[in-house]
């Protein structure tokens, strides 16, 4: 395959471009030789398994080659309603019709892509759409849940069964009273829902899933990605009509944050469904999978490909479909489905990405392993988040919970002893594990994958028979019974007495096992219906094992109502007090204290006061054995239990002192007295935004800073938004905001009975004032631009206003890029003129003589075995990238590194080949003189040490400006 890695398009267009006089449509195809936009007036024609395969007969318009391999076509006329393909082709003689990889709308079953106007497919108050508040991501509690599961149960009320629309029913009950839907959720406590995918994806047909009658594919849980930017059409009501699905989707999105919880998408970017009939080999062939040695397909993923996401546009293509996702449907996190196979860069920069251009509090976490054998050298595996704001399922911690995964092996909860220690790490946030911070380790320990919760526990007490559980294999019950008829004739409650739920070791084991988990430190995650006590009656792996084993028993609330109200409690525990969200290793290590580890028991004690809770101190206790066990407390005054083995909140059950006694397989959780933290009260309310006068049709931002009676900010509270006049700026509940009309208003923030304003100008804003600035030190044969900037007649700073340069010395310096950017040529002092709208500013300034320095680096290994060795550098200003080193006669492995003049800092790495190893696991940086210097820098670097001397000017200084990060 030809090497695309240097064939990069940076901009953000990719894809249709609609509007209702012309629609553009650019593609990223550089190895094509020829690429046309195929319309057709309808979605195609159909066969019995809800595909399309013939694509001829449509009208073709051939696009242009334009920059970075990418080709483009604009074609007048509003195009909306109609479908199109690309029609590619290549010096081969092959040609591939192909879906646009980038689209955001699609035909039944993906089939073609569909021009419509997404203005069209918002709810009628979307731009009022705000996130749910959230300080910190330990503040979440995850509920992972699939759309189909949510509301299929045929024995309940909901209208829109399987549907994004079942999230929007609101008042739906049992017939005993109890609440159901998104009402339960609500009540429950969670902040958080995590989706199973929701993208189009492949196994469903769209086409027959709401028939009845209907054989073909209905259930699977969407691990087939297809369309990476559309929502899947299965869970619309009407998947032949582009804009339902997406304006469903919204309105699902809509109803979740208006009940106060937050959703996070499960993503796929590690494999695709397909390769040959993919969103991408059509288009760029062999580019976006990985390959061997021997030019096959890896399996990393376990079926059958893996994207290459260390590739640039690989990379690209992923961030900006998460980018989308979170502007487009106010997505508020991603799960990353087998992140092991993507590239630490790749989630670092997503991460960074989605933090910090569309919310810090975006929630990023992922499966840190593979599903096989990969290439990838640098796959997220756990520890790589380390610092990178993003989390890892802690697996670790899950084990010494409940044992294997599907086998009958057991765990701390499920009647192992001896795991205590490890059951501590995972108290701890994995601090001491794999995490730098506790926010870093998502705690679990079942999840869609593998035998859910109750299965689980039952398995590991040998009752898999007893309860006439089947063997379950792709979704089919062994002995060749239907999968109806296995649910049937399973009872996994056989030995459950409703009226004595508590009595039963199966529900003790299963609560103490999540009551674990969102008591510890970390971010708490839970399977939807573990509150239920859910049963799949022993598959475990229904991925696509249908409605009958998958389906919510809404009806389990009522009869398991002690066991749902008992996950109520802990979920309101851990939400109202701090000392169970700690953010940070500083504060676990400070605040944590271990009290009893080993033989079947773990207390520790929790410093709440000190960590910012309303309690002083706070024990925490679980007991893993099949009999009571007597736990002495640390000082002789009354503790009050607001959790034991039957009941679970805030409000004290009972005191005791001295020693308390933790009933079998259970925990519980004391504290000794209100610490008299002073309740914040809001006084102030401070209103920000960039700039209090601005130009006709700009759109804005306001956002609201809380401050209590202290003046110390509050974080998770929202204000309501006002604008004294809307013809001049009309302002949402968001905080955006647009001016409309010339003129003066007022915008007001307020929250209960406390409000502040502020005033703001629409006007016609031109430069007032300007001033032209640059680097102190320019280097000739250097091109650099000075810094513009301007003001307005308010004295704010403007952007965007047009300007040239020019010079009066011209030998010194010389203008380039159509008068924007500057050339120094030689030596010497140089004036440069700015000019804008009637303004003028000039700047003097030296051009020094460009010089480069250049860094001996020394590699010593006690093996002498270089081979291969080579080191990475970056910051340079010259060559970035592998320079080997080389061994000389003298037996010294040397590199030479060019600096550029002005270089301050270079990165650099020591490794072998490419990352097959390296010396250390950070990166390492070396500060240079600042300024010209002939001196000599050497470094010299001892393998398996953390051993660096620099040497600058023929002496030797250990660690003379190195720093690692």
């Amino acid at each position: 395959m030809q090497d695309l890695n240097n064939v990069y398009y940076d901009e953000n267009d990719l894809g249709l471009t609609y509007t209702r006089t012309c629609s553009t449509f650019k593609i990223w195809a550089p190895t094509a030789s020829e690429v046309k936009v195929v319309l057709y007036d309808h979605a195609g024609e159909y066969d019995q398994d809800g595909l399309v395969n013939n694509h001829e007969g449509g009208s073709a318009h051939p696009m242009d080659r334009m920059r970075d391999g990418v080709w483009s076509l604009t074609l007048p006329g509003d195009l909306e309603g109609r479908f199109y393909m690309y029609k590619v082709a290549f010096s081969t003689g092959k040609v591939h019709y192909a879906v646009d990889p980038y689209a955001k709308a699609v035909a039944a079953g993906g089939a073609r892509t569909a021009i419509i106007d997404m203005s069209k497919t918002n709810p009628s108050d979307w731009e009022d759409d705000v996130r749910p508040p959230q300080v910190r991501a330990t503040d979440a509690v995850i509920y992972e849940l699939h759309v189909r599961d949510f509301s299929m149960d045929e024995g309940t009320l909901f209208q829109k069964k399987g549907l994004y629309g079942a999230f929007a029913e609101r008042g739906l009950t049992d017939p005993d009273g109890n609440s159901i839907g998104i009402d339960h959720l609500m009540e429950l406590g969670v902040t958080h829902v995590h989706l199973l995918p929701v993208f189009d994806f492949k196994t469903v047909n769209e086409l027959t899933v709401h028939d009845p009658k209907a054989s073909g594919s209905k259930y699977n849980w969407g691990y087939d990605p297809q369309n990476f930017n559309v929502p899947e059409g299965s869970y619309s009501s009407d998947p032949k009509n582009p804009y339902a699905r997406i304006r469903e989707f919204k309105e699902m999105i809509r109803a979740l944050h208006n009940s106060g919880i937050r959703v996070i998408m499960d993503v796929v970017y590690n494999h695709t469904f397909g390769v040959d009939d993919g969103p991408f080999d059509g288009i760029v062939p062999g580019y976006f999978y990985r390959r061997n040695d021997h030019g096959y397909l890896t399996n990393g993923s376990g079926v059958g490909n893996e994207l290459a996401t260390e590739r640039p546009m690989v990379r690209k293509y992923i961030k900006e479909s998460v980018r989308y996702w979170a502007n487009e449907y106010h997505i508020d996190g991603f799960r990353f489905d087998l992140m092991g196979l993507i590239d630490v860069q790749t989630m670092t920069e997503v991460t960074q990405m989605l933090k910090h251009e569309v919310d810090p509090s975006i929630l990023v976490y992922g499966e840190p392993w593979t599903g096989g054998d990969s290439p990838l050298p640098d796959k997220t595996l756990k520890g790589a988040q380390r610092g990178k704001g993003f989390a890892v399922f802690n697996d670790h911690y899950r084990s010494a919970v409940k044992g294997d995964n599907d086998g009958g092996a057991s765990g701390f909860a499920t009647g192992w002893w001896g795991l205590e220690r490890e059951v501590l790490t995972g108290v701890q946030g994995a601090i001491y594990d794999f995490t730098h911070d506790p926010s870093e380790t998502i705690n679990y320990v079942t999840a869609h994958d593998n035998l859910n919760l109750w299965d689980k526990v039952v398995t590991s007490q040998g009752l898999r028979h007893q309860l006439q559980f089947s063997e379950w294999h792709d979704g089919v019950p062994a002995l060749g019974i239907a999968p109806v008829e296995a649910v049937m004739n399973a009872d996994p409650y056989r030995y459950v007495d409703s009226s004595k739920l508590f009595d039963n070791d199966t529900v003790r084991r299963s609560l103490l096992a999540n009551g674990m988990i969102i008591t510890s430190q970390g971010i708490p995650f839970i399977h939807a219906g573990d509150e239920l006590m859910r049963s799949k009656y022993g598959d475990h792996n229904s991925y696509r094992s249908g409605d009958a084993v998958n389906s919510l028993r809404w009806k389990n609330k009522a009869r398991f109502r002690a066991v749902f109200d008992y996950y109520k409690g802990l979920i309101q525990l851990r939400k109202e007090h701090l000392a169970f969200r700690m953010e940070s290793r500083e504060q676990v290590e400070r605040h944590l204290k271990v009290l009893q580890c080993g033989n079947g028991i773990l207390a520790y004690m929790l410093d709440g006061y000190a960590a910012g809770d309303a309690w002083n101190r706070i024990i925490v206790i679980y007991n893993g054995k099949e009999h009571a066990e007597a736990v002495s407390l640390p000082q002789d005054k009354p503790w009050n239990i607001v959790v034991s083995d039957e009941a679970a909140g805030v409000t004290p059950l009972s005191q005791v002192s001295k020693q308390v006694v933790i009933p079998r397989l259970s925990m519980m959780v004391l504290y000794d007295r209100e610490s008299g933290i002073e309740t914040q009260v809001l006084a102030d309310i401070e209103i920000m935004v960039s700039r209090t006068a601005v130009s006709r049709e700009e759109e804005l931002r306001f956002d609201a800073v809380f401050r209590d009676q202290h003046g110390k900010p509050m974080k998770g509270l929202m204000a309501a938004w006002r604008s004294s006049d809307d013809r001049i700026i009309r302002i949402r509940q968001t905080g955006k905001a647009k001016s409309l009309s010339c003129g003066k208003c007022t915008i007001t923030a307020s929250h209960g009975g406390i409000e502040t304003s502020i005033q703001m100008v629409v006007d016609e804003l031109y430069p007032a004032r300007m001033e032209l600035t640059s680097d102190r030190t320019i280097y000739a044969t250097q091109t650099f631009q000075p810094f513009l900037r301007l003001w307005d007649q308010y004295d704010q700073l403007l952007e965007g206003v047009a300007y040239t340069l020019e010079t009066t010395t011209p030998r010194i310096v010389a203008v380039e890029n159509g008068g924007r950017k500057i050339k120094a040529i030689r030596p010497g002092t140089a004036t440069i003129v700015a000019r804008a709208e009637g303004l003028t500013a000039s700047y003097n300034l030296q051009i020094q003589p460009y010089f480069i320095r250049t860094i001996e680096m020394e590699y010593s290994r006690p093996d002498g075995q270089y081979e291969g060795w080579n080191v990475w550098v970056w910051g340079t200003g010259i060559h970035d990238g592998k320079i080997p080193f080389h061994v000389g006669s003298d037996g010294r492995a040397t590199a030479t590194v060019r600096v550029a003049p002005g270089i301050r800092r270079i990165g650099y790495i020591v490794r072998l080949n490419e990352w097959e190893e390296r010396e250390g696991d950070r990166d390492h940086f070396i500060d240079l003189p600042p300024s010209p210097s002939k001196e000599r820098i050497k470094v010299h670097v001892h393998s398996g040490t953390k051993e660096v001397v620099v040497a600058v000017g023929g002496q030797l200084i250990h660690l003379h400006g190195l720093s690692s990060a």
